[in-house]
């Protein structure tokens, strides 16, 4: 399984971080020893003191692809998630400014939280969803998957060009505005369409 993420994808969540609208998706990888299933607990690392949620939109790819053209895109993927892109915030500002990768940063251990997967025949269309995270029941990002700079196909389309997708690959899209700091003892709960797609705590 490969994970890819998208960096950038929200207007707001970019001007948040005082950061450029891409001309085109900005991809970047985690690792698989990044997944954080099942709802297990997070726990903080110690090479950071600023560890930041970023909620996203997930998709599950189901065939192998290369090369996909947009608008046959939506045949590469059955299922929906959701899912916290956790990221060490300060070293990430580090790195940008020494013009140095991301890996360190975005793709630790457990960072790639993937809550539950829906049919999507179960959903409005991909990019008519709305979805919420509540941070120890505080909603603190709301996301509307119409405000993605690039669109889903888009992005499977893009990505697709450099990498051959492979069932069990999961894309998350970017994250709305709102991100932030989490402690322990927080408690994250993530819902798509009102639906409750995971709920753990932080150790």
């Amino acid at each position: 399984m490969k994970i890819f993420a998208i960096g950038q994808n929200y207007v707001e969540h970019n001007k948040e971080l005082n950061s450029p609208n891409p001309n085109e998706p900005i991809v970047f990888m985690k690792a698989d020893t990044s997944a954080l299933r099942d709802n297990k607990p997070f726990f903080l690392p110690g090479f950071s003191d600023e560890i930041h949620y970023e909620t996203e939109l997930l998709v599950k790819i189901n065939r192998i692809g290369k090369n996909i053209s947009p608008k046959f895109a939506h045949r590469y993927y059955d299922e929906i998630g959701l899912g916290v892109d956790f990221t060490a915030r300060d070293l990430q500002w580090k790195l940008k400014k020494e013009g140095k990768p991301w890996e360190i940063c975005k793709a630790f251990d457990n960072s790639a939280v993937i809550g539950k997967f829906l049919q999507k025949t179960e959903l409005d269309d991909i990019q008519n969803l709305h979805f919420h995270m509540k941070l120890n029941e505080e909603i603190v990002q709301k996301g509307f998957t119409g405000d993605m700079i690039f669109s889903v196909s888009e992005l499977i389309a893009y990505i697709s060009k450099f990498f051959t997708l492979k069932i069990g690959d999961v894309i998350f899209t970017g994250t709305p505005v709102g991100v932030g700091k989490v402690k322990i003892g927080d408690r994250l709960q993530g819902f798509l369409s009102d639906k409750k797609m995971f709920d753990f705590q932080v150790k």
